[in-house]
């Protein structure tokens, strides 16, 4: 429930999809924090005297800081996460690996950031591990979006939806790919698949399937997703010059 709390939304850093200048996003986002305070604090009263309690605590403890994106609570996160990394028990630890990642992400160092989840890319599939494996593989995979290796990033994002096939991020970053490459019937067949797993849309997935949709030419179907997007955000940009009015368009010739 905590990390849920932490992040509701299923982001990922610097991904495609994010929204965070939405006044209704940080406000959601806000009362998800102090939701995720109130359940740490009751998880420290309940707190068993043994290793692997303590360290599930400080490692949400931890993300909590980084959540919050301020630069001295990531430094205090990464230091705390760096000490963990120094224990042998703890050194191949997913959870810790991913928030050493992470903080190098909020701090722009993108290098160490992808040295560290490097460490995890054969990792095997476990149950204990499956949620931070998974925030990993697609960490890595949006750098790799980044930077144009598709290839690669489509590689990790399989692995995801090989074990989780209800990932709607990894279904958004296929979308994505397939529009890049202009393969357009493929990248509609996987952005509707975020709805297909209950995910709730937002103006930036509707813009982009209505998008694709244009492009295999189901005018009609891409008119009614742009309209959904601008009800979700009616100043999203690009959607009327791109979408609504070349559709239109076409459906007068």
């Amino acid at each position: 429930m905590i990390e849920i709390c932490l992040n509701p939304d299923d982001e990922m850093l610097g991904d495609q999809f994010m929204e965070s200048d939405d006044i209704e996003y940080r406000d959601s986002r806000s009362m998800a924090l102090k939701t995720a305070d109130r359940l740490l604090k009751e998880l420290k009263q309940r707190l068993e005297a043994n290793g692997d309690e303590i360290l599930k605590y400080r490692l949400l403890s931890n993300f909590r800081l980084l959540a919050t994106k301020e630069k001295f609570n990531i430094e205090r996160a990464l230091d705390d996460f760096v000490a963990l990394a120094s224990e042998n028990a703890y050194k191949d630890n997913i959870g810790i690996t991913l928030g050493i990642a992470t903080a190098y992400t909020l701090q722009k160092q993108s290098q160490r950031a992808k040295n560290q989840l490097k460490r995890v890319v054969k990792s095997p599939w476990t149950f204990e591990d499956a949620e931070y494996l998974e925030r990993s593989w697609l960490l890595l995979a949006d750098y790799y979006v980044q930077s144009a290796k598709f290839d690669i990033a489509a590689d990790l994002i399989n692995k995801v939806v090989q074990h989780n096939k209800a990932c709607t991020k990894a279904y958004e970053y296929l979308g994505f790919i397939a529009e890049k490459e202009q393969r357009y019937k493929d990248a509609v067949s996987h952005y509707e698949q975020t709805w297909k797993f209950g995910a709730s849309p937002t103006p930036a997935t509707c813009y982009r399937l209505a998008y694709c949709l244009m492009k295999c030419k189901k005018y009609p179907d891409a008119i009614d997703m742009a309209q959904e997007c601008l009800e979700l955000n009616p100043d999203y940009p690009k959607v009327k010059k791109d979408v609504l009015d070349k559709c239109m368009n076409n459906l007068r010739i």
